[in-house]
């Protein structure tokens, strides 16, 4: 006998519908179970995990991860939404299926209200990379239900699926694999945990991100023009207020020195976007914020063009002379100076004499952009503890437009007392360079891009975060790529990476054994 897909179709339902469904057995004496999950690899673990859960009660309801909340890394999910609650539903333990409307199942607990919600044995002492089987414990009980684990044999959905689905290109899956045996996801975790309490500083300068969304219409019949038709926009705090707010997410408490202009609403748009536990100092000058509007078609968030507002002189003697008052009175105190100097007039000679002579751990990257190309090279800072550019960016730098990576790297290891440098290469993956021969090429993890923007952003101050307590180059490139991954697949600066979805795919990216 075939599959019944009008039978499987039956039983899944939305969110709502099955609160009401839920309600109604309830009230009929029934005991209702609650099993949450992504279930990319339908397995005979899960297969044990859900007969094993609804033996704890008299209706199992099931509901999954949707496709786009599914933070796994690189080719995740192998298969989609629809294909994954179908095959939930086929099973004949499960009552209903439905398809989560949040990232997390603790709005679905709360939504639901199942009696039991069921995981497997791995999370019976409360305890995961995310943290959050000890949220959806807490969501249970404050509905007067309870956290019900199940006994039997387990199998990793990740597992199966790095060994035998080619997820990854077969660089990455190599390389993935021997750094598997060197370093675990929970050695790692730990070690980025323990830089919770070092006191950062991050400096340079604040970028309102705009992305306009607009239709293309056609060219105009009466002008040599290409006319779109406007639809809405999205604002995201970019430059370094983006790397404060990656930096935060990771550190109890963040420092940023940065400017702005005079105009209120940028000021509160701004605080509104940093975290809470970043303390800005900002600087106020008679130059407008910095804004970038991109017109964006937002079919394939294809970037028509880009209009700059922006005053990229040196900023005034006054305002320079601040900057330092208040730089000389705190650097000292701070175990890392994170540097993003896009070039547009805030960072001087002045401030990067003082930053480099007194900084006891220093992160620099200058970009290179349209309204800069060839006057912001990191040779303007005579020395620092770890330098990040893209490929573009250490090519001016050197004058060196088609010579070897490695040499490149090195090339740059002497315009400066540089101690680290590294160096990204988009869809080449990154290139370390410690000195002393430690030269390390890490392939890209990501094969899903959604924009490239900010990522390099990412890349610079999650591994900035290695370099006080001197991680090992290929561990540091290693974290470098997998905040990159992340970053590719977030719209422009919308959201920073947070540790949690971070460690998630940190995992996800070593299981192998």
């Amino acid at each position: 006998m075939g599959i019944d897909i009008e039978e499987i179709n039956k039983k899944i339902k939305t969110v709502n519908e099955l609160a009401q469904i839920v309600q109604d057995y309830k009230l009929g004496g029934e005991k209702v179970v609650l099993c949450h999950g992504v279930f990319d690899l339908l397995h005979p673990g899960h297969i044990r995990y859900l007969e094993a859960a609804k033996k704890e009660g008299n209706i199992l309801v099931v509901t999954l991860t949707k496709d786009k909340y599914v933070d796994r890394g690189p080719g995740r999910p192998v298969f989609n939404e629809r294909l994954r609650a179908e095959s939930l539903a086929a099973l004949r333990c499960v009552d209903f299926v439905a398809l989560n409307e949040w990232p997390t199942a603790v709005e679905t607990i709360q939504t639901i209200k199942p009696d039991i919600y069921a995981k497997g044995a791995e999370f019976a002492n409360l305890k995961d990379d995310t943290g959050r089987i000890q949220k959806e414990a807490e969501a249970i009980k404050s509905i007067g239900g309870k956290i019900h684990f199940t006994e039997g044999i387990t199998f990793s959905s990740t597992k199966l699926l790095n060994q035998h689905f080619n997820v990854y290109q077969k660089e990455t899956e190599e390389f993935l694999r021997k750094f598997s045996k060197k370093y675990s996801s929970e050695l790692i975790i730990n070690k980025i945990n323990e830089q919770k309490n070092i006191k950062v500083l991050v400096i340079g300068d604040a970028i309102i991100d705009e992305y306009h969304y607009c239709e293309p219409m056609g060219k105009s019949p009466k002008e040599n023009l290409i006319p779109v038709k406007y639809l809405k926009k999205e604002r995201f705090a970019g430059g370094a207020l983006a790397t404060a707010n990656h930096i935060a997410g990771f550190c109890n408490n963040v420092d940023l020195i940065t400017g702005i202009g005079n105009e209120e609403i940028d000021k509160k748009f701004i605080l509104k976007k940093l975290k809470k536990n970043i303390k800005p100092f900002f600087i106020h000058s008679q130059k407008p914020t910095i804004k970038k509007r991109r017109f964006v078609d937002p079919s394939f968030l294809t970037k028509l063009f880009e209009v700059c507002f922006l005053d990229d002189s040196p900023i005034s003697e006054e305002l320079e002379k601040q900057i330092i008052k208040h730089l000389e009175g705190k650097i000292s105190n701070y175990d890392l100076v994170i540097v993003s100097d896009y070039g547009h007039g805030f960072i001087t000679k002045k401030i990067v004499d003082l930053l480099c002579e007194k900084a006891k751990c220093l992160a620099v990257n200058t970009q290179t952009n349209s309204a800069n190309i060839g006057f912001n090279l990191i040779d303007k800072y005579p020395r620092a503890d770890y330098v990040c550019l893209d490929e573009p960016e250490s090519r001016l730098a050197t004058r060196d437009k088609y010579g070897n990576i490695k040499e490149v790297s090195e090339k740059i290891m002497n315009l400066g007392e540089y101690k680290r440098v590294v160096i990204t290469g988009g869809h080449r993956g990154s290139f370390i360079n410690f000195g002393n021969n430690d030269f390390f090429k890490i392939p890209v993890f990501s094969k899903e891009i959604v924009d490239r923007i900010g990522a390099g952003d990412a890349y610079f101050s999650i591994t900035s975060l290695c370099i006080p307590n001197n991680f090992p180059s290929d561990l540091i490139g290693f974290l470098g790529n997998s905040a990159g991954a992340l970053a590719v697949k977030i719209l422009g600066n919308k959201k920073s990476v947070e540790p949690e979805a971070y460690f998630k795919l940190i995992t996800t990216l070593l299981k192998w054994e």
